[in-house]
Parts: structure tokens; C-alpha cells; sequence
């Protein structure tokens, strides 16, 4: 303990070897544990806890947030993960993806800069720094969900994101 009572030192976050993925240690023959499997059906797995998914939005388009969840339910099944692996995470990620969609419509339609509502001024657009936010939110749920398939899927990791397809129908306006 440093002088102004704060530990410094030891072990750094994320220091030491990297765990194996289950489907490696399965081919070595060194799994000790496979996947825990729950007693729920894929079915109430798949469902929605909340009706936030599916809410009706103040500009009437629909939010697709309820088929980025689908797609990334049948990605988690691909790998017979879907069952064991938190919903709510799911969610976090599907929802912060649709308002990232958002954002971007948002900011195709209004541009990149604004009118300061008192002063007229020309401002950067609120949408810009939300779709920022709403990106660092994706990544961050998208890497804890990737993490637990890479540790509890039996089968090699093929496809890195299931929403490639999402994409595509952002970019060519869909």
C-alpha cells in the first residue's frame, strides 16, 4: 500500500493466459463441464421479458429491435447457447442496436448539424453523440454475449456476427 492509502501494483485486468474455448478443450479431451442447460423450452427463451421491444414509437416506424433479438436468439442456437445465456443481455443488445438505427436515420434526415434552439447558431447534431453512445453500448453487450458462446459453445465459432444481414439493409436504405 502506497503512502496515500491506495494499492497499487499486482496482477494487471486481463493479465495471464486466455482461456480456451469449450470446442478446443472438447477436441483435446481435457472438458471438464459442458454447457449448463436450463430447464426452459427455446420457445420462452426467445420471448421478450418486456413489451419494450415491440413499443410503438413517437414517429410511427417500427422499431426493429424485436428482429435483431430473433436473429441473434437463432445465431445463439446455432451454437446451442440460446438457453443458458442471460435474456436480458440479449435485449440490451437488441434495443441499443434499433436506437442506433435510429440515430442514423435520424441523422441522414436532419444532417450532421443543427440550430441552437435560443441563439440559431449553427450545433452539432444530439444524434451524432447518441449514435456514438449507442455504438459503445452494442459493442459492449455484443462482446459479453460473443465471450459466453466462445466459452460455452461445443461447436467452433464460424460466423462472428449475426447481424451482417442488419447491416446491409441499413447501408442500402432499407
Amino acid at each position: 500500500m502506497a503512502k496515500d492509502g491506495t494499492n497499487r501494483g499486482g496482477a494487471r485486468v486481463g493479465a495471464g493466459r486466455k482461456a480456451k474455448p469449450l470446442s478446443e478443450k472438447i477436441v483435446e479431451g481435457k472438458a471438464k463441464n459442458s454447457p449448463k442447460k436450463s430447464k426452459k423450452s427455446n420457445e420462452a427463451a426467445k420471448k421478450p421479458l418486456r413489451g419494450y421491444l415491440t413499443a410503438k414509437q413517437k414517429n410511427g416506424i417500427a422499431l426493429c429491435a424485436e428482429e435483431i433479438a430473433a436473429e441473434v436468439w437463432e445465431w445463439l442456437g446455432k451454437y446451442k447457447c440460446e438457453q443458458s445465456i442471460n435474456p436480458h443481455l440479449v435485449e440490451l443488445y437488441a434495443m441499443s442496436f434499433a436506437r442506433w438505427v435510429q440515430c442514423e436515420e435520424a441523422i441522414s434526415k436532419e444532417g450532421l448539424t443543427g440550430k441552437h434552439p435560443t441563439t440559431g447558431a449553427p450545433i452539432a447534431s444530439p444524434y451524432v453523440t447518441m449514435s456514438q453512445t449507442y455504438v459503445k453500448q452494442i459493442n459492449q453487450a455484443w462482446y459479453q454475449i460473443m465471450q459466453y458462446v466462445k466459452e460455452n459453445s461445443s461447436t467452433k465459432i464460424t460466423e462472428i456476427n449475426p447481424q451482417n444481414t442488419m447491416m446491409e439493409k441499413l447501408l442500402a436504405g432499407m
